[in-house]
């Protein structure tokens, strides 16, 4: 890594004069990519994640002299992306449909200055790659933490209570109270541990402290003492000894070349049998077929989340077939509220970008070579 980043600083010295966020003067080229709303496009007038609401921003953008080209076509070389690569001098992507920024692409983009995240979590993009070709790369930091962690909170009670089979009943006009019950649990007094005490990961240990439960937390950081005595979790600096502690594990570790992958057969079978797992993060952390084959086994009891790899997930992709799971499309993170808040988010820092200023500082994943220290 040390290599990497002098390599990318060297690279940097040559390439900042022209392709950074700074050099922003004239028309440009702005690419978003975000998913399609289609017939759900006017029934909500803040429903602006998507291709129809373009974030909010086209009227601004284009009174500005800009060009705004907005598609949810991002897949090989003949899609609506692959067209505007060249020219293009800022692509905006959201981690609910994302646009894979790959050091080929980045190669090609010969205008492009900054890559913008609509939301949290920037590891579409390869991160190296744009490092050392100088661009920026920042996300709206904070913009869907409530939104996320209020999700998980959900999952685990949706996964505890067995809630699906018994709405599934009704829906199948059945009535079987023991079909549910004989696997439902409360919430109170089960172990339940954080893999990751970031932003989210914080905010749901405050949100389950009232559920009475005991309360770990795994990170390369400790939490401030003061609020760790708060919230009642207890740091666990090695995470194969707080597997097996925990009823339920919830993922909340950003993907990195360290992480991904990283819930393979052989951490799984560390974890107490029956365990829920919940993942709002990102699904290459997890072993695809290994979750798979342990929720059929029922050594995990329940897996839910709203990430996978790749997205759009595959009609094939195993997670959809295995038994209590409660997973749906990647949708805790664009909530209206959460929407409104990164498209203010992105609109802000391209005003800045165009005024060469800088962004907060906490939004930046890439900056003048360097990658944040979440993906180093």
């Amino acid at each position: 890594m040390a290599m990497l980043r002098a390599a990318g600083r060297q690279l940097v010295d040559r390439a900042v004069g022209s392709r950074a966020a700074h050099t922003s003067a004239g028309s440009k080229k702005i690419v978003g990519v975000f998913y399609q709303a289609g017939e759900y496009a006017d029934k909500n007038p803040n429903f602006v994640g998507c291709v129809e609401g373009a974030l909010g921003i086209r009227d601004w953008l284009e009174s500005k002299g800009h060009n705004y080209i907005v598609t949810d076509d991002k897949e090989g070389m003949n899609s609506e992306l692959e067209k505007h690569i060249e020219d293009m001098h800022v692509l905006i992507t959201t981690p609910f449909h994302p646009a894979y920024v790959t050091a080929e692409r980045i190669k090609k983009a010969k205008n492009l200055e900054l890559l913008l995240t609509a939301g949290i979590g920037s590891d579409h993009i390869d991160l190296p790659a744009a490092a050392a070709a100088g661009l920026t790369v920042a996300e709206v930091t904070g913009s869907n933490t409530v939104s996320v962690a209020e999700d998980e909170l959900m999952r685990i009670l949706i996964l505890l209570r067995n809630f699906l089979p018994g709405y599934q009943q009704v829906v199948q006009g059945e009535w079987n109270v023991a079909g549910i019950a004989h696997r439902a649990y409360d919430l109170e007094g089960k172990t339940v541990g954080t893999v990751g005490a970031g932003r989210i990961g914080r905010l749901l240990l405050q949100r389950l402290k009232p559920f009475n439960c005991n309360l770990l937390y795994h990170d390369r950081l400790q939490i401030n003492p003061e609020l760790e005595k708060e919230i009642g979790a207890k740091f666990e600096e090695d995470l194969d000894a707080m597997l097996p502690k925990c009823d339920v594990i919830v993922i909340n570790t950003p993907l990195t070349e360290k992480t991904r992958g990283m819930f393979n057969k052989e951490k799984i079978a560390k974890m107490k049998k029956g365990v829920i797992i919940v993942n709002n993060a990102r699904g290459a952390i997890m072993d695809t077929q290994a979750v798979a084959d342990a929720c059929s086994s029922g050594h995990i009891a329940g897996y839910g989340g709203d990430v996978w790899f790749p997205q759009p997930a595959p009609k094939e992709h195993p997670w959809r077939y295995m038994p209590n799971h409660a997973m749906t499309p990647h949708i805790s993170g664009t909530t209206i509220d959460a929407q409104l808040r990164y498209a203010a988010g992105v609109k802000d820092m391209l005003d800045r970008y165009f005024k060469g200023e800088d962004f907060p500082a906490e939004n930046y994943i890439v900056k003048e070579g360097e990658l944040a220290s979440q993906y180093k």
